[in-house]
């Protein structure tokens, strides 16, 4: 994998009352659809605890290139039937981002995710510096920071077509923590530090390796 891999980054609403299709959609089709997308090695699901939208994805990928790789755009230009069912009538709110991994620390990840969202850019140095002091916590499993990739680069897909149109971040910082009463700390300490920023905590719902498949 290379020093700084790519990052997909999802958060979203699903329609009140169809929540069902959506899982069944996740954990029966889409996971594994895309982890058999060369270049896609984990994938992972949330759950909101507090914080909106009610739910957050992300991928992990060898580098951002590789979603903009003809594998993926014709998996993404040539929708299953499922898929098109969710992406035009239960996916609402969806926020999508190509981005790149620009720091990890810690070895671990946890069974709970604290994000917070970006609308512009941060300075660098004070959000690194965020990164290294929380993870310092033995609290704390690990963290990482992503930067978008300029949204003038990418292609609409026939997926985001169906969606409606997606909303971008320009960053973001996660913090994984193994309890639900740290994240919150957590969650209270960026949002002091980045008074501007979306604060969600998200329950880990599944995730999926290349080697799971």
């Amino acid at each position: 994998m290379t020093a700084n891999p790519g990052i997909l980054a999802i958060f979203h609403d699903c329609r009140a009352g169809r929540e069902a299709e959506a899982e069944a959609w996740f954990q029966e089709e889409h996971l594994l659809e895309r982890l058999a997308v060369p270049g896609f090695l984990f994938g992972r699901r949330h759950k909101a605890v507090s914080g909106l939208p009610g739910y957050f994805n992300f991928y992990l990928v060898e580098t951002p290139e590789v979603l903009t790789s003809k594998p993926y755009l014709e998996r993404l230009d040539n929708p299953t039937p499922l898929t098109r069912r969710v992406m035009s009538e239960i996916f609402i709110n969806a926020n999508r981002t190509v981005c790149w991994r620009v720091a990890r620390r810690g070895s671990f990840r946890g069974a709970v995710a604290v994000v917070a969202r970006f609308d512009r850019s941060q300075d660098e140095t004070a959000v690194l510096g965020a990164l290294e002091k929380i993870t310092a916590d033995a609290a704390v499993a690990g963290g990482e920071i992503w930067v978008a990739v300029d949204a003038a680069t990418m292609p609409v897909s026939k997926e985001e077509q169906l969606r409606g149109g997606d909303k971008k971040i320009a960053g973001a910082l996660m913090i994984d923590t193994l309890y639900e009463e740290d994240s919150r700390v957590v969650a209270a300490q960026l949002a002091k530090q980045f008074p501007g920023s979306e604060i969600g905590i998200y329950r880990v719902l599944c995730q999926i390796g290349r080697s799971d498949l």
